[in-house]
């Protein structure tokens, strides 16, 4: 039996922080590629540190004349990210760091694997285990920690960038612990909230005299209460952030990226891969579908895994739990995703619309929970499906 009374904690980082600096920039790159030919290849890595940027991977584009001709263009990509984030100092600034470009044509081997050709359909762009997750606790059918601790870090940012909060900077961290009772999030236990600021002189309490009104302002009515533990800049002052106060990778924070600890994660990052990676595509179908069963109202609670090898268009198996919350049996489950939607890396594709340069805005608070977007972004969060997984 689940356990229904408990706290349960999730973090999440802003669009400052170091490996986010760097998925930003990989994903940037990706949608660049993508938007030069739909089918591009990518596998993109960043890293960042004080004043240096390092870009590597690889990339293909059908004409290799064109994919030399773009290489130019990865700098003034990278500069544009640091600069929309809000770089601008001394030992990190987006005009005066060095970038430095890496990347390189995609492995043959690689692609002798993934790519279509006569009667065999496109395989898998890697082997690996993906996972999706849903619960009806937020009306996005995502867990509220990390829900929350999402909107607490976007709705600074918001702040920051509109000019209402000058003293703020945009490296950042939040954390929230919740109080469950009968397996539903009902409070606010404690509340972490790490910002970078602008003024040595600030004090914690100095901090939490601004932010405080925002985070009240995104978390339900009544969670915070009298008992919530407050820990803002617990460490006191936070002036030096981002690459310059500790280096950055691409790939670093996938559990922020994706349910806070609440469900398990394959493995594999998103940011800076092409969908035909399975490690991104399909983990955006799990979610999908598992958002789909809860939202037709099949269960309260649902995880997804489908697993893959390298160069098989199928996945080689597909698995469901509802955590005994369910109106049918996984197996059920099993079979309907199976019927309501293709799952090779084509299909997935297709399906959600992926080939289309979407990412770069997935790089920073959370790829799922999010709502689709009239262009093709978030695809995966439609219930569009849910009537298919009901019939089938």
């Amino acid at each position: 039996m689940t356990r229904q009374n408990y706290v349960f904690t999730s973090e999440s980082v802003s669009e400052g922080h170091p490996d986010k600096v760097c998925d930003r920039i990989s994903d940037a790159v990706l949608d660049a590629f993508l938007a030069e030919e739909p089918e591009a290849r990518v596998a993109c890595e960043t890293f960042a540190t004080t004043n240096r940027v390092l870009i590597g991977g690889e990339v293909g584009l059908s004409d290799r004349g064109r994919l030399d001709d773009y290489m130019g263009r990865i700098e003034a990509i990278a500069r544009e990210c640091i600069r929309d984030i809000g770089y601008e100092q001394d030992k990190f600034h987006h005009a005066t760091c060095e970038v430095t470009n890496l990347l390189h044509p995609q492995s043959a081997h690689i692609a002798q694997g993934v790519n279509a050709r006569g009667n065999r359909d496109e395989g898998a762009g890697d082997q690996g285990i993906m996972f999706g997750f849903a619960v009806d606790e937020t009306p996005e059918l995502m867990p509220a920690p990390i829900h929350y601790a999402h909107a607490v870090l976007r709705r600074l940012a918001e702040a920051r960038k509109s000019g209402a909060e000058p003293t703020l900077r945009p490296d950042a961290k939040s954390q929230l612990s919740l109080r469950y009772e009968n397996g539903r999030p009902v409070g606010v236990t404690s509340i972490v909230l790490s910002t970078q600021h602008a003024d040595e002189a600030q004090t914690s309490d100095d901090i939490r005299a601004i932010v405080e009104p925002y985070i009240r302002e995104v978390l339900p009515d009544g969670w915070i209460t009298p008992e919530t533990e407050w820990w803002v800049n617990p460490t006191g002052t936070f002036v030096i952030g981002g690459p310059d106060g500790d280096a950055g990778l691409t790939g670093r924070k996938i559990i922020v990226d994706t349910y806070g600890g609440a469900a398990p994660h394959g493995g594999g990052a998103f940011s800076g891969k092409d969908p035909t990676k399975v490690d991104r595509s399909a983990a955006y179908a799990a979610r999908y579908l598992a958002k789909n069963v809860v939202a037709a109202g099949m269960a309260r609670r649902c995880l997804i895994q489908l697993s893959y090898a390298i160069g098989v268009a199928r996945p080689l198996s597909i698995y469901a739990d509802t955590f005994g919350t369910g109106e049918v049996e996984p197996a059920e489950i099993e079979r309907a995703v199976a019927r309501a939607m293709d799952l090779t890396p084509r299909g997935i594709r297709q399906h959600l619309g992926l080939n289309r340069p979407i990412y770069q805005r997935t790089a920073a608070y959370g790829h799922f929970g999010r709502p689709p977007e009239d262009d093709g972004g978030f695809s995966w969060e439609r219930t569009d499906l849910a009537g298919a997984l009901k019939a089938a």
